[in-house]
């Protein structure tokens, strides 16, 4: 990037019309959020020699969801805290697919946020210019979503996005039918293995499928309400934007307890580390406490999907 990348920000975050909702803390946090963006982002670019990597590009960060609408959520009583829900824009996909700089970034806002410079969870997401604007083109209801109500934090001129398309219902409705039965038949069967494998004590194994079985169900509530989902398995992620859209799954992961809290990171790293790790460990109770609550958030994530399918109803 030619210029400084934090040339921008404080006048960025201090326009009274796009932020005037947030309290200045708030808006103190987005802006060091954006420094860590730039930060990482050049350190990436450092360390990279080639010519694509030297000009890839962030084009926009765009703060979406309830911070962006003004309805944010920090229940001292229950431990729920909304996050900064971030769209960064990339200028090609191949920067947009750069695994290895995004873990980083989020490995890098988890550690600011675990030594209390940031309070705030922060959930980015990344897509490169074409293709939000092919999912706008297409009216994609998240994508429009964030085009009518996200507040811009930074932008490099000269990058518009697309004019939203308008979807028609009945179209909305068979895509949305086509993702549900796609994604949610195949949790039962992942449940089973889950059952099998702890009456076989491979108790790694029963996490690696819970988590597989968490992550359909909350792939399965985004494709079908708003038709897009995350290209992750990093079901923190998903269990935000898919809070985001339905709060009542929210009752499915209590945040007010430490125990809680732990055994969620255990079923997060479940993916990778439960085949890999030979110091991944879950326990018997560990376990049961997570199929329990699985079993509870794909009751609501069932109830949520059938009030768009009446067919299903």
């Amino acid at each position: 990037m030619d210029t400084n990348p934090t040339e921008g920000f404080d006048a960025a975050l201090t326009l009274t019309d796009p932020l005037d909702h947030l309290p200045a803390n708030k808006r103190r946090e987005l802006a060091r959020v954006l420094e860590i963006i730039f930060a990482e982002v050049e350190q990436f670019r450092a360390t990279k020699q080639s010519a694509r990597r030297a000009n890839s590009q962030i084009l926009k960060v765009i703060l979406y969801g309830s911070y962006a609408r003004g309805g944010w959520v920090e229940d001292r009583l229950s431990g729920y805290r909304s996050d900064y829900d971030l769209l960064i824009v990339v200028n090609s996909e191949s920067f947009a697919q750069e695994q290895e700089l995004w873990l980083s970034l989020d490995e890098r806002l988890l550690q600011e946020q675990i030594a209390h410079r940031i309070e705030t969870p922060v959930i980015p997401i990344v897509h490169s210019l074409h293709d939000v604007n092919d999912q706008l083109s297409r009216g994609r209801p998240f994508f429009v979503d964030i085009a009518r109500d996200g507040k811009v934090l930074y932008e490099e001129e000269g990058h518009p996005l697309a004019q939203p398309k308008a979807m028609t219902k009945e179209e909305a409705r068979a895509e949305a039918q086509r993702n549900f039965e796609q994604w949610y038949p195949d949790v039962d069967r992942l449940l089973a293995g889950v059952d099998l494998y702890r009456g076989l004590n491979g108790l790694n194994l029963a996490a690696f499928n819970l988590h597989q079985a968490t992550e359909r169900l909350y792939h399965c509530l985004l494709l079908t309400i708003t038709l897009y989902s995350p290209k992750s398995h990093r079901i923190k992620i998903l269990r935000s934007n898919a809070e985001d859209v339905d709060n009542r799954l929210i009752e499915a992961w209590p945040r007010d307890n430490r125990i809680a809290r732990r055994r969620f990171e255990l079923l997060s790293r479940a993916y990778v580390d439960a085949r890999y790790s030979a110091n991944y460990d879950i326990g018997a109770d560990d376990l049961a406490w997570l199929v329990e609550r699985v079993r509870i958030l794909k009751v609501r994530v069932e109830e949520s999907c059938l009030e768009v399918l009446p067919d299903k109803a």
